[in-house]
Formats: structure tokens, C-alpha cells, sequence
């Protein structure tokens, strides 16, 4: 699957590439609407390392669409500010994952940045990171709670949010009464279990929605198909679904194509380039862009800050918890954030 995301117009992310200098950037940032003097500051206070650093990053697994299109846009936001990244992928496995973050911890880095697959499965190599003076980057789903652990910034979207919006959506659509499906990711991924809360949250105000099933997928496209076999042959009514990705949301519509369910509203997360298409074409209701290049991209600069420029965390420096942001996606939105996404803006 990771293959499935290729960026488009290469021609102008090779533009984006020649303007790795400080002057470059400033450029660019003043294309994006900042002016010249903040974007000079901004270039300034974020700027190109003269010597290469060397970063390690790790997301959940990169069968993910969404992780790999993570993977790109880290090397992307890395050869704009002269930063080798090293790859550990997660693979889909807590046991996995911790097998290469030790590895990861064995090793000297000026930054490092990762997505864990379960909350606290990682916090004893990540101490050991930091105890050491590494700064560490906190992507997407919590390592620790952040009051325990002494990262330098947590860089999230609002899971609550992505997961309330979405299922309002399907509310709408299903007239408020029905039945429903809930596929998780992994139950020990913070932003999965904000995603459950903001489905919950709007349930609350409609008692004739009953919920069928809250089966956990754990991202796993295989194990959604299983999942959702059964459902469909279990359940002869199903009026709508939320799936915590758009992976699995557009594995269970395939199994359903082939039952022949296809009026089951769909919606899922992540907004990636396929479920664009499924939101422009008609197979998914909706989903909620989590910025996945805002977030790689992000840990980028702010490794780089921290290493070079010796940004702290807190006031004056970076916050410890940075929300990113990303739309509902709707028809009339789709194509520009296609188009953001391709050049690792969003």
C-alpha cells in the first residue's frame, strides 16, 4: 500500500528542492502568503543547517498510506533543510516497533521524531534518547502522557474533533436513526481513542442509532476485510459505518461492493489522495484531512530548530503540544487539498 501514494508535478517539487537555503525558503514561505520580512525571520529562526544532520523517524508501519505518504514528506522537508533521515518503520506491531526504536537508541542522532503504535510501548528507549540529549518529536499518537515524558513537542491533530465531525456527517446522512459500525485502529493509539470519543460524543444525541459493532481493525486492511465479512453477513441491516482511516474504510467498501452493500454510508480519516476519489465519486460520505506532511514536515523543522538553532520547548520556544489542523473534506475542497498534499503542505 505504500506504494499506492505518488506525489504529483514533480517538476515543482524539484522547484521546492533547489530552495533548500535560508534565502530560498524565505521565498517560498512568501509565495505561501507570509511576507517578506516575516518569511525572512521565519527562514532565519528555521533555517538550512550548513552540515548534514542526521535524523531518525519511525510512524506506526508503513503498509499505512498515510505513513508512507509521512515517510515522503520527511525526506522532502529533509532535503530542504539538509537533514539524512534514517527510516524504523513500525510495521504494524507494537513488538516490532520497539525492536527498531531500541535499535534507534543504540545509535547517535541530532534529532529523532516517531509516531508510536500503542502508547507506552516506547518510553523506556525514548528516556534513554533523551537522558542523552536527543531532541525527540512526538508525532500523531502519544508515547507517554505528556506530563511523564520530557519530549521536545507532541505535533497532533484534534482526534475528537476529526472523529465527531465525521460521524455528525454520517447523522446527517442516515437521518439520525439507525444502525451503525464503529472499526477502530489500534485500541493503544491515542488518536484511535480520540476518534472513539468524538464518535460517542455525537451519538449521545441520537437515541434511535444503534451501534452493532466496535471491533478494533488495527489499521490492518486484511483484517478489516475479515471483520467486515462477517458483519455484512451477520447484520442485514447496516446504515452507515465509521472507520478510523481511509484504508480501512476503502477495504470495507470493496468487501461490501461484492455483497452487493454498497448503501451503507461510509467515512473514514486521513483524507489521502484515494479517499479523495471516493469522496468525489461517491463510495465514501466523507472524511477529515489528519495532516500527515504538516505533521512529518513539522517534526523536521523542529528538530532542525532545536539542533541548530537550540529552540527550547515551552514559552519563548516551541509549545509542547502543537495541534495541526486539516478540513472536513467535502467535494467542493477535495481537489485543492489533492493538490496540497502532492506538494507536502498539508
Amino acid at each position: 500500500m505504500a506504494s499506492e501514494f505518488d506525489p504529483r508535478r514533480h517538476s515543482r517539487r524539484d522547484f521546492f528542492e533547489i530552495l533548500g537555503a535560508s534565502a530560498g525558503a524565505a521565498a517560498v514561505l512568501g509565495g505561501m502568503g507570509a511576507t517578506p520580512a516575516l518569511a525572512a525571520e521565519m527562514a532565519k529562526a528555521t533555517g538550512r543547517s550548513e552540515k548534514p544532520l542526521k535524523a531518525a523517524f519511525s510512524n506506526a508501519g508503513l503498509q499505512a498510506t498515510w505513513c508512507a505518504q509521512g515517510k515522503q514528506a520527511a525526506e522532502f522537508w529533509g532535503k530542504l533543510f539538509n537533514v539524512d533521515v534514517t527510516w524504523f518503520d513500525g510495521a504494524l506491531s507494537s513488538t516490532k516497533q520497539r525492536a527498531a526504536i531500541d535499535d534507534m537508541a543504540s545509535q547517535k542522532w541530532d534529532f529523532v521524531a516517531m509516531q508510536a503504535f500503542g502508547i507506552g510501548t516506547l518510553t523506556d528507549p525514548v528516556n534513554k534518547m533523551i537522558d542523552a540529549g536527543v531532541p525527540v518529536i512526538d508525532m500523531d499518537t502519544l508515547i507517554a502522557p505528556l506530563d511523564t515524558i520530557n519530549v521536545h513537542a507532541f505535533l497532533a491533530p484534534d482526534n475528537e474533533f476529526m472523529g465527531a465531525a465525521v460521524t455528525q456527517a454520517l447523522m446527517d446522512a442516515i437521518g439520525g436513526k439507525g444502525k451503525v459500525v464503529m472499526t477502530q485502529g489500534a485500541l493503544g493509539h491515542t488518536g484511535a481513542q480520540g476518534r472513539a470519543r468524538g464518535f460517542h460524543s455525537v451519538l449521545k444525541s441520537y437515541p434511535n442509532v444503534e451501534v452493532l459493532d466496535e471491533q478494533p481493525g488495527d489499521w490492518d486492511v486484511t483484517k478489516v476485510a475479515r471483520i467486515w465479512e462477517t458483519l455484512l453477513t451477520k447484520y442485514p441491516q447496516i446504515d452507515a459505518a465509521f472507520f478510523h482511516n481511509d484504508d480501512m474504510a476503502l477495504a470495507a467498501y470493496n468487501v461490501m461492493k461484492q455483497h452487493n452493500r454498497t448503501e451503507i454510508k461510509i467515512g473514514g480519516v486521513d483524507a489521502m489522495p484515494p479517499a479523495l476519489d471516493a469522496v468525489l465519486d461517491g463510495r465514501m460520505l466523507a472524511t477529515v484531512r489528519n495532516p500527515s506532511c504538516r505533521i512529518h514536515g513539522g517534526a523536521i523543522i523542529a528538530g532542525v530548530s532545536a539542533a541548530v538553532g537550540g529552540e527550547k520547548t515551552g514559552e519563548g520556544g516551541i509549545p509542547k503540544n502543537v495541534i495541526t489542523d486539516g478540513p472536513v473534506i467535502t467535494k467542493p475542497n477535495a481537489p485543492g487539498i489533492m493538490w496540497m498534499e502532492g506538494h507536502f503542505l498539508i
